[in-house]
């Protein structure tokens, strides 16, 4: 490989919650850090040689984007998604789960249900109820490690409660499905049948495996396109969370006016150069870098699953679709949620994200993040080996 995975940096003393907050988080010390969602790889040179470049000019004011960034955003989409945006659609936020909150309060109102898929990345669950909305669960349905919809169930509940909004988690994290595109065109025919603005998180579009393709969920029709929220950004995939730069793509007018009020409501102004900047470079320059990438994350996976299916007879895994998030199945273990937390925090000294805080369906369950060198992952697993 052009880029070394493999390489360990040392990431304390760097303003990192994954490795410096174990004690303000009730974590042992010596606990191995796999739990939130951030990479332990370097973000592309491509990237680094931008920003260290914006460094260098020495002004850091007030700044927004031009015609070149839109140029470098739309040409990603166009390039491994065929998803063809316009300049009016986009609307710049610091991160998603901001996007999430601006999105829900400001396309529907106090008490209207908002519905999602259990188990499912925690802040969905936060956006709707810290709003003043009321949550409504269509649980994934799990045969042997794989997640499938209850799209009856999923039309029932939104028609009971009058759901106006749904959020969807494409690919989908903790399970790791990359929902097909037939799934995706049921789960639409159903909110345009009763009215439903969806708002689709794609942050892990670019993690998906051998086999399997990610279907951009407005690219389906121009009917889907008027209803929906499409939420991007380069944070996962080049590992640049900390520079605050999201992309959102709104086509409907009426749905982004009503966006863009919310978002002026919460006070937001301009973003930070530095993601702006680092985001262009990524797009521009760091095809061959995710490439590697996902070949490097495959392999992990592959090791994660082959590991546990030999050595852990007590844990079940099924290598994700897509993500870089392992969803752990320790159910057989018969440990209640705090045991469980606490037999690997504390006896296999491995800080991971437990299964109940996303939501119905995540108890018994742990998820692991495989974004990191080899030998941490092989660490890890020799610590969960000897702890069981």
């Amino acid at each position: 490989m052009a880029f070394d995975f493999d390489k360990i940096i040392d990431r304390t003393g760097t303003y990192s919650i994954k490795y410096g907050e174990a004690a303000k988080r009730g974590k042992p010390a010596d606990a191995l850090p796999m739990w939130v969602a951030d990479m332990d790889f370097q973000t592309p040179p491509c990237v680094v040689d931008a920003l260290t470049r914006e460094v260098q000019h020495g002004i850091f004011g007030y700044s927004d984007t031009n015609d070149a960034y839109f140029t470098s955003v739309a040409g990603w989409f166009a390039r491994r998604f065929n998803w063809a945006v316009e300049p009016q659609w986009l609307v710049k936020t610091p991160g998603i789960v901001t996007a999430l909150h601006i999105a829900v309060r400001g396309l529907t109102n106090r008490g209207d249900a908002v519905i999602i898929q259990t188990p499912v990345y925690y802040p969905f669950t936060e956006a709707v109820e810290s709003t003043g909305r009321r949550l409504v669960v269509n649980p994934l349905v799990e045969t042997d490690g794989y997640y499938t919809i209850d799209f009856a169930d999923f039309e029932r509940k939104i028609a009971d409660n009058a759901v106006k909004m749904f959020i969807l988690c494409s690919p989908h994290n903790p399970v790791g499905r990359v929902w097909t595109r037939a799934e995706l065109e049921k789960l639409g025919e159903i909110c345009l049948r009763h009215g439903v603005i969806v708002v689709s998180d794609e942050i892990h579009e670019d993690f998906v495996y051998a086999g399997h393709t990610h279907t951009v969920f407005a690219s389906l029709s121009p009917e889907l396109r008027d209803i929906t929220v499409t939420c991007t950004a380069p944070s996962k995939t080049f590992n640049l969370a900390g520079l605050m730069i999201s992309n959102i793509f709104i086509a409907n007018h009426d749905l982004r006016r009503a966006f863009k009020a919310e978002y002026e409501r919460f006070g937001l102004s301009q973003l930070g150069v530095m993601g702006l900047v680092a985001c262009k470079a990524a797009y521009d320059g760091g095809e061959a870098w995710l490439g590697e990438l996902l070949t490097y994350l495959s392999g992990n996976m592959d090791y994660l699953a082959q590991f546990v299916g030999e050595h852990l007879p007590h844990i079940k895994v099924r290598k994700p679709e897509g993500t870089y998030l392992a969803w752990l199945d320790c159910r057989a273990l018969g440990l209640d949620a705090r045991e469980l937390d606490d037999f690997f925090a504390r006896k296999a000294k491995l800080w991971l994200d437990g299964g109940t805080m996303f939501g119905t369906g995540g108890d018994g369950y742990q998820r692991i993040n495989v974004a990191c060198p080899r030998s941490v992952l092989e660490d890890a697993m020799a610590r969960l080996s000897a702890a069981l």
